[in-house]
């Protein structure tokens, strides 16, 4: 048996996702910077989807609405945009968390490297940032907070309208990572107080390799990449038509299902967590009040998130975890030690993520499979057997 359950990392493109861009791949394939009538039917759709992804994050215009390659490079422009903004009027400043995606993190360190100041909040253990603590940082020259909106690892929900409150009482644009919101949760840019969002295509069953950057108008956005005159002027190069129309379909279907496909997500989700539970000195990482419908994350003492990973996809099921397996390190993830987990614990994290598309005969063969790989790990781990026999202690 097979069973994705890896949303979170990409999804499956949908079938009306397929059937939108594909008059774009093979009849109006024309260059919509062109002027002539067979390059302005592009034109035209890439107008059209850009006015239904408006719509959708409730921006007051599609001009707020710039089609990039994903949510790292929406990331990336947001927070450098805002950062060159801050230091022309003497901020330098920027705020964000612990816990944020690489895209964010690594942009504030290249940013911290040309002489700016970054403050990264505590997410504690429930995975959720204090309101207290974002207000306790704000300085006179905070140019920018950057917090995501639900969390990429343990999926856990921020207080997005709160931080919003706060970031607009202070004079301070807030930028939203909302890549594993968009499309799964319901968002709306402007009740939120959100002046700038990313998110990515791929996440809510669109093509890879396109995204959005929402920038509410009025802020000026620096181009990170040259060279040509689309998204009026602030991001150079031909746009990637069959992916934004499919991106636009698929948001929108997202959207129109969202509840009936939430009311079917959380059950399964719901069952992985009790049954999975019951696997001794495991733990449920985040809190469970505030969530997205789809993730699951858990840690099993004594054994390693990479092995987990193979032995799981020996047997059909595909799934992440927290260690970096796949970067070469042997570092715990970021995430899970950003909520206190001690890098013994952390090592052995297994995340899944499900959608609309898995169904409970999934959810019944990763409930078999998993405790059987975790016992089989666990009876060849020599730190297993240190902790059963007492000259280790368990931290679970």
């Amino acid at each position: 048996m097979f069973v994705y359950a890896d949303n979170a990392a990409t999804t499956a493109v949908s079938k009306t996702a397929i059937e939108a861009m594909l008059p774009y791949l093979t009849e109006s394939y024309g260059n919509p910077s062109s002027l002539y009538s067979f390059g302005q039917d592009a034109k035209e759709a890439l107008e059209a989807a850009r006015q239904t992804i408006a719509d959708i994050l409730g921006a007051d215009a599609a001009k707020e609405i710039y089609f990039t390659s994903g949510g790292s490079e929406a990331d990336n422009q947001a927070i450098v945009s805002m950062a060159k903004l801050g230091s022309l009027k003497g901020k330098k400043h920027l705020i964000s968390t612990k816990f944020e995606h690489h895209a964010v993190l690594h942009t504030l360190k290249a940013l911290e490297k040309q002489g700016y100041e970054v403050t990264l909040l505590d997410v504690h253990e429930d995975g959720v940032v204090r309101i207290e603590d974002l207000e306790a940082a704000i300085r006179p020259d905070t140019a920018l907070v950057t917090v995501m909106f639900a969390n990429n690892e343990i999926g856990t929900i921020q207080p997005v309208k709160e931080i919003g409150e706060v970031c607009h009482r202070n004079g301070i644009p807030f930028h939203c990572d909302a890549v594993q919101a968009v499309g799964h949760i319901p968002l709306n840019v402007k009740e939120l107080g959100i002046d700038l969002l990313s998110l990515s295509g791929h996440k809510f069953h669109a093509p890879k390799g396109v995204g959005v950057l929402y920038a509410r108008k009025g802020l000026p956005l620096f181009n990170i990449i040259e060279g040509g005159a689309q998204e009026r002027g602030k991001r150079a190069g031909t746009e990637n038509i069959p992916g934004i129309v499919a991106m636009a379909a698929a948001l929108k279907e997202s959207v129109e299902n969202m509840e009936a496909n939430t009311a079917r997500i959380i059950p399964m989700r719901d069952r992985l967590f009790a049954e999975l539970s019951k696997i001794p000195h495991s733990k449920i990482n985040g809190s469970l009040e505030h969530h997205v419908p789809g993730t699951v994350n858990m840690c099993f003492e004594g054994i390693e998130g990479e092995s987990l990973l193979l032995l799981l996809d020996a047997k059909g099921v595909c799934a992440s975890s927290g260690s970096a397996c796949t970067s070469g390190s042997l570092d715990p993830s970021h995430v899970l030690l950003s909520i206190g987990l001690p890098h013994e614990v952390a090592h052995g994290s297994l995340r899944l993520s499900i959608g609309e598309y898995n169904t409970m005969e999934d959810i019944d063969h990763i409930i078999k499979v998993v405790p059987e790989v975790v016992a089989y790990l666990r009876s060849i781990s020599p730190v297993w057997e240190d902790l059963e026999n007492g000259k280790r202690p368990h931290l679970i």
